[in-house]
């Protein structure tokens, strides 16, 4: 795909005519697609809650709203359950202490199903027959409001706004007579993308959906398991990675050892194109391949596709950091961090003053001016969603002294929306799928826009073309392939829910 030079006319759009205060606080992530969750596991280890929180550590970036741990010390469950951070929550000894047992399990979440109030916190609990049981979740059900709408018909009572809550509904409805074949009856009814860790009296319990569409694998650590979101987890506390949790899979962890357990017919994996474009830590392996080499190829790809004549190639902190290596030296053209993020910045202030507010904006990240001004460059980003954040950094670069701003995308225009646990917006808020190239570029500003073509994406996978029968990653953002049934979609609001106000 080659890049569209911005035309004469320079005239932008009502909406990019508008202030940055205007669009919103220059913050890099208010224009971002959000994460799903991160989970956690680990059964038989002295130390098990202390592990899952440092493990929950590893997966923030997958959720920074709140988070949750739940342990078993052969007689009791203990639940603590946090708005905020990990390590604002599950950092002292008093916490920690609390957690008694040799099994724990945690989660890290941001909300794509239910608001982020306590209730709604990660892992869930409940007492069934058999024993206690505890979930957390990395994903979305794409039916799960249908099959919560059928379980309050059927009298079922519902303490929380999250599809998770319908999974403990179904354990406990199943006639099934051991704790795991009853989960299992549970994930026959269940659509969509997930990973499950739960944990009973006995055991720990891992699942992946049909298609692998989120991500967990398989550890170990003093020859006990462990089951996280991604290898990062393992690498933060010296654990060993074991293998992929592959597709359709559910993993019983006991004293006895691991059972593998194969509740459907095997079918090729589908895993989520965007663990490596953006969700997944760089120092991740994702089904075999390591998020940083992908990054970067992807980087090159885009610079064979939409080349740019240039004399600096600047990343979009922090994502864009690997693409913008793998474009630079592919093309040649010099790497520069021509834009300097303050990381200890929390919530921007709001002013009173329009004055005082437009200095606030630059607290998050500004222009390094001594390599912007004058020159000509090229900007790398991984993703463009809304653009606002778009129109704000060329601007910023211009105001810097910038020559020409060349923008270059790492991915395909993000086109329709996702039902599987990213949060993106409704694909009329897509700036893709409103605008063709050239009023993109318009509207961002720029001299120059391109994305990655989705053939460039798959041969940064390692792949010669995208199998249009058999696609090779779950891809729906840039094609609105789906690759399983939308029930929910079929439901009126699906996206509201009954909640319940409750106090700070």
């Amino acid at each position: 795909m080659t890049a569209l030079p911005l035309r004469e006319d320079r005239t932008l759009p009502p909406a990019s005519r508008a202030e940055p205060s205007d669009i919103g606080e220059f913050d890099l992530e208010s224009d971002r697609l959000h994460e799903e969750c991160g989970v956690f596991g680990i059964f038989g280890h002295p130390d098990a809650a202390t592990i899952t929180a440092l493990g929950l550590h590893a997966l923030q970036h997958r959720g920074q709203e709140a988070a949750g741990i739940v342990s078993y010390d052969g007689r009791v469950f203990h639940l603590e359950r946090k708005l905020g951070l990990v390590g604002d929550n599950f950092s002292d000894r008093n916490t920690i202490e609390r957690l008694r047992g040799h099994g724990a399990i945690g989660h890290v979440r941001y909300a794509t199903t239910g608001e982020t109030v306590l209730r709604n916190v990660q892992p869930l609990f409940a007492e069934v027959e058999g024993g206690g049981f505890a979930v957390a979740h990395n994903g979305n059900l794409t039916n799960g409001i249908s099959l919560r709408r059928q379980l309050i018909r059927d009298g079922a009572i519902c303490q929380s706004t999250t599809d998770t809550e319908v999974v403990l509904h179904l354990v406990a409805r199943s006639r099934k007579p051991f704790i795991v074949d009853r989960f299992v009856d549970a994930l026959r009814e269940i659509e969509g993308a997930y990973s499950f860790v739960a944990l009973s009296n006995t055991k720990l319990i891992g699942a992946r959906d049909p298609l692998g569409i989120r991500p967990l694998v398989l550890g170990e650590l003093d020859g006990r398991y462990i089951l996280a979101s991604e290898t990062c987890a393992l690498d933060m506390i010296g654990a060993r990675f074991v293998r992929d949790v592959e597709n359709g899979e559910v993993v019983v962890i006991s004293e006895d050892g691991v059972q593998s357990l194969r509740p459907w017919p095997k079918e090729p994996a589908r895993p989520d194109i965007f663990e490596y474009i953006y969700f997944a830590r760089p120092d991740s392996v994702v089904n075999g391949l390591p998020v940083y080499t992908v990054r970067k190829e992807l980087g090159a790809e885009l610079a064979r596709e939409a080349p740019a004549d240039a004399d600096v190639v600047i990343p979009v902190p922090d994502s864009g950091v690997p693409a913008a290596i793998g474009f630079s030296q592919t093309s040649g053209i010099p790497y520069e961090l021509g834009i300097i993020r303050n990381h200890y910045v929390g919530r921007t202030f709001i002013e009173p003053t329009q004055s005082v507010r437009e200095l606030g904006v630059r607290m998050k990240h500004s222009a390094n001016r001594a390599v912007v001004e004058g020159k000509s460059i090229v900007l790398v980003d991984d993703s463009l969603v809304r653009g606002t954040t778009s129109v704000k950094i060329v601007r910023m670069m211009r105001d810097a002294g910038a020559k020409e701003v060349h923008f270059r995308i790492s991915s395909p225009p993000i086109t329709h929306p996702d039902f599987y646990g990213i949060d993106t917006p409704e694909k009329d808020k897509l700036l893709a799928a409103t605008m063709d190239l050239e009023e993109m570029c318009r509207y961002i500003g720029a001299d120059s826009l391109a994305f990655l073509s989705v053939g460039g994406v798959y041969r940064a996978m390692g792949h010669e073309r995208r199998d249009p029968i058999r696609p090779q990653f779950t891809d729906h953002c840039f094609t609105g392939d789906y690759p399983t049934p939308l029930t929910d979609l079929a439901v009126a609001s699906p996206r509201k829910l009954a909640i319940l106000a409750e106090a700070d």
